[in-house]
């Protein structure tokens, strides 16, 4: 069956129709993309995709969204629209809907999508278990965290606050990024260090620790200049990030029993050569007693263009096509 597919993020939303069967995606179409400034609502969002489509939306839909979703009454961060659960079949006409947090989509993508959507990161080169715990993580605005368990009868998403953990230093450098943080946040959590703002904090620390005076930047310049190679400080910067999402990452796999380790997010994509060079692998297995079990978990990173869309598509087609 044909459904529509939409991602809703704080600049964009983004729909595709997607066609679903037995509990999966089958195709996914491409992908219009429309800035939620530009539209009062995700209903008038929603009459302008069909509008460009040029024909009548199918009557069923699957809804990623960057918010928690368990309310009715859905309010998004840094975009005005909000979402009631009730009237998504009066307001968009479809009798058919699922609703996912956009994080969650990302689990569901990873468990669908084809095994050349994914790249090797480290530890054995191995397709991910059909069986047991996938971790996900991915490292965005914030740090998504979700588990994916994979039975024999099929799979569940679990979506988890993983980021919010508290940050664990490894090293004298570490010690003065989480002081340096703590003058602002009594608790410093996982994401304030591996969520793309936390390279802020970590490029002032590294400037300080040289007694370097460097200009005040944004956390998109910084990223910019990290990834173009034209400021030192600033790579350096992204070294440090690599070696303490591997840490987290790593921890998050302890704590979940997983077998396996995906990467996600356009961030993890954007910085997915750095991580291969880092020392991302050997952060990763860094776990004592427990490092020959970390050295034998594949960590992959996913590379599926529209991860939301799809995990959307796949949730819907899992509640009501199986």
């Amino acid at each position: 069956m044909e459904i529509v597919a939409a991602d809703i993020g704080g600049t964009h939303a983004r729909f595709a129709i997607a066609e679903v069967e037995n509990g999966r995606v089958v195709s996914l179409g491409e992908p219009a993309t429309l800035k939620t400034a530009d539209h009062a609502s995700l209903q008038t969002a929603y009459q302008a995709f069909e509008a460009g489509l040029g024909r009548p939306l199918p009557r069923a839909l699957a809804i990623a969204v960057a918010s928690p979703v368990a309310n009715d009454v859905i309010r998004l961060t840094n975009n005005p629209w909000i979402i009631r659960k009730s009237l998504i079949t009066e307001r968009l006409k479809a009798d058919q809907w699922v609703v996912v947090n956009d994080f969650g989509a990302v689990g569901h993508a990873v468990a669908q999508v084809p095994s050349s959507d994914f790249i090797h990161l480290c530890g054995p080169d191995t397709p991910l278990p059909s069986e047991g715990i996938t971790t996900i993580c991915g490292p965005g605005t914030g740090l998504g965290v979700a588990q994916l368990l994979r039975r024999r009868n099929g799979y569940q998403v679990l979506e988890t606050e993983g980021g919010h953990m508290d940050f664990a230093p490894l090293d004298g450098i570490e010690d003065a990024l989480l002081s340096r943080l703590r003058k602002t946040f009594t608790r410093v959590s996982a994401e304030r260090v591996v969520a793309g703002p936390g390279i802020v904090a970590i490029y002032e620390t590294l400037a300080a620790l040289e007694g370097r005076a460097v200009p005040s930047h944004d956390d998109k310049t910084i990223w910019t200049e990290a990834i173009d190679g034209t400021d030192s400080i600033a790579l350096a910067a992204l070294d440090r990030f690599c070696l303490a999402l591997g840490a987290v990452a790593g921890d998050l796999a302890l704590a979940q029993g997983a077998k396996a380790v995906v990467i996600a997010g356009g961030l993890g994509f954007r910085i997915k050569d750095r991580l291969i060079r880092s020392g991302f692998d050997q952060r990763f297995v860094a776990k004592g007693r427990f490092q020959g079990m970390m050295a034998a978990m594949p960590v992959k990173l996913i590379t599926h263009p529209q991860p939301g869309l799809f995990g959307a598509a796949a949730a819907f087609a899992q509640e009501h096509t199986q």
